[in-house]
C-alpha cells in the first residue's frame, strides 16, 4: 500500500529530555547501532558470510547555543576524574503521523565537551557526540 505525504514524521515536532530535563534548544537527534560482524568464510560457496559479533551504539545531540547546560553537567565530573552517564529521550509526534516514537537511551557517555565554538554572524551551535550501550523503544510507529 503507498504512503501519504502527510505519513512521513518531520523533524519539527522531535522532542528532547537530558535526564528529564527537557531540551527546549535541541536542533537534532541521532542514535544508531553500528552492527560489528566477522566474516566467515563458507566451503562450498564462492560467498564470504558474516557473523554478528556485537554492536555499539553511537549518536550526536545538536543543540542551538542558548545556555551552558552541557558544561553545567559535564565539566566538573570530568575534572574529577569521572566519566558521567545520562538518559536520553527522544519523542517524535508528527500530529499528521500515524502515531509517535519515543526512544529512550539509557546511558549515553558524551565523547567530548565544546568549551568555546562561535564565529561572527553565525548562530550558535553545539554537537555533541556521545556512545551508549542501552535503549528501550517505548513507543513506535507500526506500519499501516
Amino acid at each position: 500500500m503507498a504512503i501519504s505525504a502527510e505519513q512521513i514524521m518531520s523533524g519539527t515536532f522531535g522532542e528532547v529530555w537530558l535526564e528529564s530535563e527537557y531540551v527546549g534548544e535541541a536542533k537534532g537527534l541521532q542514535a544508531k547501532l553500528n552492527i560489528e560482524k566477522e566474516d566467515v568464510p563458507v566451503a562450498g560457496k564462492y560467498a564470504t558470510d558474516s557473523k554478528f559479533m556485537g554492536y555499539k551504539g553511537t549518536g550526536s545531540m545538536r543543540l542551538y547555543k542558548t545556555n551552558s547546560r552541557m558544561i553545567s553537567k559535564i565539566s566538573d565530573m570530568v575534572k574529577q576524574g569521572k566519566n558521567p552517564r545520562f538518559q536520553i529521550l527522544s519523542s517524535l509526534n508528527d500530529p499528521a503521523a500515524k502515531g509517535a516514537e519515543r526512544v529512550l537511551i539509557k546511558d549515553a557517555s558524551f565523547d567530548d565537551l565544546t568549551l568555546i565554538d562561535w564565529e561572527l554572524r553565525r548562530n550558535g551551535e553545539v554537537e555533541c557526540p556521545f556512545t551508549f550501550t542501552d535503549w528501550e523503544v517505548k513507543d513506535k510507529v507500526e506500519p499501516q
